[in-house]
């Protein structure tokens, strides 16, 4: 490789200004949906981190004559070529994009004119959610406008009042006598009981207890399954609740959750590769193609990827829907979204080392999945860790001296500025602002020690693995410290500290190359992402009983004889907000009709811009108000995602 040692900082930095112009200059006025362009410039930002990746190969690794620095530099070197690898495939993949809601729009019209619609199951699967949870899905499955489907709940935790709530409801109950393969187990013994039906289904729909369908669910997706080799329509996860990162941070209102990242761009992008696959809940799936592959695989904890795996060596395809159809519930703590990530995590592991695996030549899955697989693979294993090394190698070296990366400032420059410019324009313009790099390191540290454990886990002993529910719904009404975490987090940044101590104020008399300028760089880099880590770490509490929906809709106040109108603000399970004066004192009971429904209720506060209403909940009232809520008229979602937005809320986070 050539050096760039003999330049100035200016010159080192020329590439990186002349990248930053051009995207500037270019990106936002092209369309982000056109193959070739969005081909064009991914493949610009590989070119330029395949440059930056061979100038660490071939110019950075310590020398063999120091077999510490060596050892450290090749391995440290090894899992970033590794992740790189990874990265690639993955932008590779994202060159195209796919949204199939104009072949929804088209089949609807198809399917609802054949003279015998196709039956379906919808199947409720629980282990040991509570009522609030079950009775909202039950809800707003009773509300899907398909015309011909049936209810099931499964019940995985066998509890005599859910089977009081199914009948309550006029829906099926399910259960079985033990919990064998967990939520796959679950599901085939549901398929069992199907099958000896007099009327079989015709494909099941799959949610898990926390997701609300939309009304329309069921017509949307059963409409893109009129092929018959469509084996699968998935549809994404979409929550009404901010995951830890967003309540921990105070970035509710500003970023989205993690998933909008993989569902809104990455699933796009596999569709238009025909390599799509089921995502467990949200999902429709044809019921003789599930009976052909024996029901749901019981030899991974991610049994819905790989059901996907298993149709398709079959010859049936997965396709997906990009569209809001379901409302659930994302893990509302640190411990049980990295708990998710880990079971993910482990569950490919298990896929890559089954019959099904990437590298199995006796299965007959296409060479796309293949890839799929390794990629998804890496993505777990080395790009995690190359995360935690990139917080551990710089402190080796300012505390013990262990040179992993032997480089001068003006090379690293050179080679590693453009690259991280071009990455990081291509994504905020790709994914509409979904993908900040601090955000996505600050996501992969959050889980990096528990994934690694799960990855490890699964290579070393792939079977018998048990599957470990997310939990959902608990009390969130006090303030509390993931310690375990927190430690880890804690200990990284004591020690981060420490080391930049150590180096330049402690030991002055202390020899350094010219790496630690770059050690220090990205040790001032990871002590912002340990200390959001930290912040992560504090759960906050959450007043509320239940999550708020913007929502604009007209809404008269009646008192009595007397009849006030205002327009609403948000809504809850639990009250509205109005906008405008409230027309009378704090505690006055007043009656209260929107959207055909009418509810008591008592004026509860006032706030800056209005006044807060709480519901009086009855049975009768219950079932529509959730119908309401969940019917997508409202929403949480963060539909603009400004940068600058972000950074200053994460201040505001940390330093107010």
């Amino acid at each position: 490789m050539t050096s760039a040692s003999g330049m100035g900082y200016f010159d080192a930095l020329l590439p990186a200004l002349v990248v930053a112009l051009l995207a500037i200059a270019i990106l936002p006025w092209v369309n982000r949906n056109n193959t070739l362009i969005r081909a064009a410039a991914i493949l610009f930002g590989i070119a330029l981190g395949w440059r930056y990746m061979s100038w660490r190969i071939f110019d950075t690794i310590p020398s063999a004559d120091r077999p510490v620095d060596f050892l450290t530099g090749v391995i440290f070197t090894t899992v970033e070529a590794l992740t790189m690898v990874g990265a690639t495939a993955s932008q590779l993949f994202l060159t195209r994009t796919r949204n199939r809601s104009a072949d929804a729009d088209r089949n609807v019209k198809i399917l609802l004119a054949q003279p015998a619609l196709p039956r379906v199951d919808v199947l409720i699967c629980t282990y040991n959610e509570d009522e609030n949870i079950l009775e909202r899905t039950i809800i707003g499955t009773m509300a899907l406008s398909y015309p011909n489907f049936r209810t099931w709940v499964c019940d995985d935790g066998r509890r005599p009042w859910l089977k009081e709530l199914c009948a309550k409801h006029n829906v099926g109950y399910l259960t079985r006598s033990d919990n064998a393969h967990a939520k796959a187990g679950n599901i085939n013994a549901a398929l069992k009981k199907l099958a000896a039906l007099s009327e079989k289904p015709d494909f099941i729909a799959i949610l898990d207890a926390d997701f609300v369908p939309l009304p329309e669910f069921l017509t949307r997706a059963l409409s893109l399954a009129i092929d018959a080799d469509v084996g699968v329509v998935q549809t994404p996860q979409h929550f009404f609740n901010p995951d830890p990162v967003q309540s921990n941070l105070a970035l509710t209102r500003v970023w989205p959750d993690e998933q909008r990242f993989f569902f809104d761009i990455v699933m796009a992008s596999k569709d238009a590769w025909n390599a799509a696959f089921c995502c467990g809940t949200s999902s429709v799936i044809r019921f003789d193609a599930l009976q052909s592959v024996g029901g749901f695989p019981t030899d991974s904890v991610t049994e819905d990827y790989l059901v996907s795996l298993r149709l398709r060596e079959k010859g049936f395809r997965t396709v997906y829907l990009n569209e809001v159809l379901s409302l659930g519930l994302a893990p509302e703590g640190l411990a049980e979204y990295s708990g998710q990530r880990s079971r993910w995590a482990l569950g490919f592991v298990q896929i890559c080392r089954g019959s099904s695996g990437p590298l199995n030549l006796r299965n007959s899955l296409p060479l796309v999945d293949r890839l799929m697989l390794c990629e998804t693979f890496l993505h777990w294993s080395a790009t995690h860790l190359f995360r935690l090394l990139g917080v551990i190698v710089p402190v080796l070296y300012l505390l013990l001296g262990i040179e992993a990366v032997h480089a001068n400032v003006i090379d690293a420059i050179w080679y590693l500025a453009p690259f991280l410019v071009a990455q990081t324009a291509i994504f905020i313009w790709l994914t509409e602002g979904r993908v900040i790099p601090l955000m996505t390191d600050l996501y992969q540290m959050l889980c990096s020690t528990d994934v690694l454990k799960a990855v490890a886990s699964g290579l070393l002993r792939p079977k018998g693995q048990k599957f470990k529910v997310t939990a959902k719904g608990g009390d969130r009404s006090k303030q509390f410290v993931q310690w375990p975490l927190l430690r880890i987090f804690g200990v990284l940044l004591a020690l981060t500290m420490l080391g930049i101590a150590s180096a330049f104020l402690i030991d002055s008399s202390r020899p350094l190359a010219e790496s630690s300028a770059i050690a220090l760089f990205w040790s001032w880099y990871n002590i912002i992402v340990l200390t959001l880590c930290c912040y992560v770490c504090s759960e906050q509490q959450q007043r509320r009983a239940g999550q708020r929906f913007d929502v604009r809709v007209p809404v008269k106040i009646i008192a009595g004889s007397k009849v006030f109108d205002y327009l609403a603000s948000d809504i809850s399970v639990s009250g509205m907000h109005l906008l405008g004066r409230s027309p009378l004192p704090i505690g006055t009971p007043v009656r209260v009709r929107f959207a055909d429904i009418s509810i008591d209720a008592h004026i509860r506060r006032s706030t800056q811009t209005g006044f807060g209403l709480q519901f009086e909940i009855t049975e009768q009232a219950k079932a529509p108000l959730l119908q309401f809520i969940f019917s997508g008229k409202t929403s949480t979602a963060v539909h603009e995602i400004k940068p600058h937005l972000v950074m200053k809320a994460l201040a505001a986070r940390v330093f107010g």
